[in-house]
């Protein structure tokens, strides 16, 4: 038996930079990971994914290299395998540079293995077993499998083992209709091959508004992209075959992407007395303590963001409080993310079907892509911008900016909310032209009642 007085399990994107500080601290602390440092992010999600994203674009651009008065003198051919090389690539840099790191470190003992507890303050890790004063998990979560019938009798793939392919499928078929299925379609459909998505939901992206998840739509079918809405009753036949109540696809190759579940049914919880809710994630306080007061919990675990960027932020609040006695909470922080499909969808704060909701008087603004000298330069125009504010405050809601760059754009806005300003402050402002940000304080120009 050893004893620590910190003991983190999971190396995704908030527990190795956890269990630095605390070695750096002083104190003994141990890291246990069961398979990939560097957690989701780093190996099958944000950094492999984008890569690959990256590639497909290329090919995109190349195939429109026309419109811009360039002649490639030739097809556009993807080498799948070289695309995955260079995938693999980078990811080991990202991959490696964490393990060494949990490794090298003083005063940071790093354990390969399952981390089960025994009770509140014991861990048991390939027979041997570890005690702590504190303990932090990290441990991320997976691709959820549904209750299909028929799908346990036929190949398919998920985020994680979709990392493998290197060869172009003939027919991908995607059963799901949110932003890792929305990803992987374009991405696949650019570097060649026909992709359908099978959604249950009335439509693609369902927590968005109305307005933008039927632009996204409109821009992934005029790349080619069949999408079917409101599948139900859906069952997997032989063949790579999926029948719904309205209709079938047959198809050489199946994605699943259906949402996400916790990893965490396989920690024995319940043996230290951590509460978990109905769905798997453990449940914790503002302040990221879970019912057990010397046991956190970060990242996708949680429930309480599914993000790389939630997850850092995870980190920052727990060692705030940990170590300086400063009352971050999770309920300070502003939700935001990006759909990067091409052009990227970038959000920040409520929706406008939010704003609705709460029957608060609000004011928005929108203005078509096309209206932005920088988009028309750069050939694309494809989205809108679009922004709530309260009408009183003139405090920013919320924003839905979806076009070219605006996975970058967002953050003017993002930042404003943080710095609790008005709207005017931005509207003001004078930007660098021609960039799509400058655009923005010329949208805010436009605000008009909310009806």
């Amino acid at each position: 038996m050893s004893h620590f007085d910190s003991v983190v399990i999971g190396a995704g994107q908030s527990g190795p930079s956890l269990a630095a500080k605390l070695a750096a601290s002083g104190r003994s602390t141990a890291m246990i990971e069961r398979k990939l440092f560097g957690g989701t992010c780093v190996n099958t999600g944000c950094i492999p994914t984008k890569t690959l994203i990256a590639s497909a674009r290329t090919a995109h651009v190349a195939r429109r290299a026309a419109e811009y008065g360039v002649n490639i003198g030739g097809p556009v051919r993807v080498d799948m395998k070289a695309v995955k090389a260079r995938k693999d690539s980078i990811v080991a840099q990202s991959h490696d540079a964490v393990e060494k790191s949990m490794k090298t470190t003083p005063n940071l003992t790093a354990i390969e293995g399952q981390a089960r507890f025994l009770d509140a303050h014991s861990i048991a890790v390939n027979g041997e077993t570890h005690t702590a004063d504190n303990i932090f998990l990290n441990v991320g979560a997976r691709a959820q499998i549904p209750s299909i019938p028929g799908l346990d009798g036929i190949p398919f793939r998920t985020n994680s083992s979709m990392m493998e392919v290197d060869f172009l499928p003939e027919h991908l078929i995607i059963l799901g209709g949110s932003y890792i299925a929305l990803e992987f379609g374009q991405m696949y459909r650019r570097f060649g091959s026909d992709v359908t998505i099978v959604n249950r939901g009335a439509r693609i992206m369902a927590r968005e508004d109305p307005d933008v998840t039927q632009a996204v739509q409109e821009i992934l079918e005029g790349e080619g992209i069949r999408i079917y809405n409101g599948c139900q009753n859906i069952r997997a036949a032989a063949g790579v075959k999926l029948i719904w109540n309205t209709g079938s696809v047959e198809g050489s190759h199946l994605l699943v992407a259906t949402g996400r579940i916790p990893n965490t049914d396989d920690l024995a919880l319940d043996r230290a007395g951590i509460h978990t809710d109905e769905h798997g994630y453990i449940m914790v306080d503002d302040q990221l303590r879970t019912t057990v007061p010397h046991i956190w919990a970060m990242g996708d675990c949680n429930g309480r963001g599914a993000f790389t960027h939630t997850s850092y932020n995870d980190y920052e609040i727990v060692a705030a409080n940990f170590f300086d006695n400063d009352p971050r909470r999770v309920s300070d922080r502003i939700a935001c993310y990006n759909l990067y499909v091409d052009p990227p969808l970038g959000r920040c704060g409520m929706t406008e079907t939010e704003v609705r909701a709460t029957g608060r008087p609000a004011l928005i603004a929108t203005r078509p892509m096309t209206k932005v000298a920088r988009a028309v330069e750069k050939g694309e125009t494809q989205g809108f911008f679009k922004v709530l504010v309260d009408s009183e405050s003139k405090l920013i809601l919320g924003a839905s900016l979806l076009g070219v760059e605006c996975d970058e754009v967002i953050h003017l806005l993002l930042d404003m909310m943080y710095a609790k300003k008005p709207c005017s402050v931005l509207q003001r402002a004078m930007h660098i032209h021609p960039t799509v940000s400058e655009l923005i304080p010329t949208l805010l120009g436009d605000l008009k009642p909310l009806v």
